[in-house]
């Protein structure tokens, strides 16, 4: 499974599909204190990244492919947890 829902965390993975949008805004919707985990996500679509934009969810780990970390950095507000 590409996301793993914790408590207060989502934690990504591998491929983020466009079928998991919708479960994620959700999630986010209950939780207004929501942060995301993004060491494993090799690719996300475009609709999950939507999510994270208009989320503006706390990110405490960035992927380990730099080339896609610089790309996330570009377009969600660096808040990474200190």
């Amino acid at each position: 499974m590409p996301i793993e829902y914790r408590k207060n965390l989502a934690v990504l993975t591998d491929n983020v599909t466009v079928e998991e949008a919708e479960g994620l805004l959700g999630w986010v919707q209950e939780r207004p204190e929501a942060r995301v985990d993004l060491a494993g996500c090799q690719h996300l679509h475009t609709a999950v990244l939507q999510v994270l934009m208009a989320a503006d969810l706390r990110v405490t780990a960035w992927p380990a492919d730099a080339e896609l970390t610089a790309w996330l950095r570009t377009v969600l507000r660096d808040r990474q947890a200190a």
